[in-house]
């Protein structure tokens, strides 16, 4: 049986199993949408037919269990141009959503964020600013939150003016077979737990990957990230992040920094022509009130990736010119900041149960290692000293476990199981 909503260009389509709401391209197809997305109860779908579709308010999914669909990522397409409603283009506070094959264009905030849920996938989605970097754009294009059971795939995000792909203070998280591109960060896993970070490229950034763990969050101690098999190179946009954002500090030319968290696995990925640093990790250095933030990396495994060329012009910004000034040019292809608690670092090293490890890694014939021992250069400047030998991180850390990714009760860690 099939019925007409009241409103034009929303059809309906009634089976046994799920209603399918359809929306087309026209003057009313916003209203349509929205109404579709209120109205669409768990199993339903809301189909997006191909074409260009103006959308001048924030967009909102409150119901589980919905799938939105568009006929893919050229094809379909929504464009916030004109948006004068809400912060986010398409904002997702229920459970279980499925959202694949269409475009967020020129969002006056975020792309499409979701928050709080439980199951969330995004799949085969772009979001892109289509004036290019600017500090003006959003903050995020995807941008999954607090948020439990996370999949991102094949996606593709331009022009972020903070992180393309961002998951931040969620656990359960699977980023894979995506692109990010002209973004300040590619792709950022932050305040999170169990994360998996793979076959991705991120290119024309300012910093290609970030793991951070930050203070004053409701969930802090990142812990259980692995990185792999992605390939972060000429990340060299210069930093168009708004003042005072936390990325701000990434100097152009970084593919990937690693900031606080604990149990972070770095392998078989390929850097290259990153101007500052292909990696560098290390502790956050601002003052803290939180008494529970840890502030200190701790258990950071970097092996078996490959390096190209890169360091030979570090960033003419605070950050790029104290690596200049401190180890020289060209910076090493792994750069440790060897900050650590005072009582360690006047002596005794970095705790058993802490302590990092890199190792079979293809340097292509750039020096590999620096510990620009930022603790002694602004802390004792006396006891400074540049260290080279990697050998100082040779702990023995067993591989990580693989992320496990459950979306309406089905684990879809290696594939989409559910039906298309």
């Amino acid at each position: 049986m099939f019925r007409f909503a009241a409103l034009p260009f929303a059809l309906i389509a009634t089976s046994a199993a799920a209603e399918v709401w359809t929306v087309v391209p026209g003057p009313d197809a916003e209203v349509a949408l929205q109404e579709a997305l209120i109205l669409a109860q768990p199993g339903d779908e809301v189909v997006l037919n191909p074409g260009r579709y103006d959308i001048r308010n924030q967009l909102s999914l409150a119901n589980d269990d919905v799938t939105i669909r568009g006929a893919g990522m050229r094809r379909t397409v929504l464009s916030f141009a004109g948006q004068t409603g809400g912060s986010e283009g398409i904002l997702i506070t229920g459970n279980g959503a499925i959202l694949k094959d269409f475009a967020v264009e020129d969002t006056a905030g975020d792309g499409i964020k979701s928050k709080g849920v439980d199951g969330i996938a995004m799949i085969r989605l772009r979001v892109e600013w289509t004036n290019g970097p600017d500090p003006e754009n959003g903050a995020y294009g995807l941008y999954p939150v607090q948020s439990t059971n996370v999949l991102i795939d094949g996606a593709v995000v331009e022009g972020a003016s903070d992180a393309g792909i961002y998951v931040g203070q969620s656990e359960h998280i699977i980023v894979r077979n995506s692109r990010a591109e002209f973004n300040v960060a590619g792709l950022e896993i932050e305040n999170s737990y169990h994360a998996d970070v793979f076959d991705n490229v991120l290119t024309n950034n300012t910093g290609g990957i970030l793991v951070f763990d930050l203070p004053d969050l409701p969930q802090q101690g990142g812990h259980h990230v692995r990185v792999f098999g992605n390939q972060s190179f000429a990340n060299n946009t210069p930093n168009f992040a708004p003042e005072g954002n936390i990325v701000g500090i990434v100097p152009a030319g970084t593919g990937m920094l690693i900031m606080a968290n604990s149990d972070v696995e770095v392998f078989e990925n390929s850097f290259s022509d990153n101007r500052t640093v292909n990696l560098i990790f290390g502790s956050y250095i601002e003052a803290s009130e939180d008494p529970e933030y840890r502030p200190h990396p701790s258990r950071i495994h970097i092996h078996h990736n490959t390096f190209g060329a890169s360091g030979m012009d570090p960033d003419d910004s605070e950050f790029g010119n104290i690596l200049r000034g401190i180890i020289g040019t060209p910076i090493p292809n792994i750069v440790w900041d060897g900050v650590m608690p005072l009582g360690r670092y006047l002596g005794f090293g970095l705790e058993p149960q802490n302590a990092h490890s890199i190792h079979d890694n293809d340097h292509g014939g750039q020096e590999d290692y620096a510990n620009a021992d930022f603790m002694g250069k602004f802390g004792l400047p006396p006891l400074h000293s540049v260290r080279r030998n990697v050998g100082e991180h040779s702990a023995t850390l067993d591989p990580l476990p693989a992320a496990v990714v459950t979306i309406r009760g089905r684990d879809v860690s290696d594939a989409l199981v559910w039906s298309e």
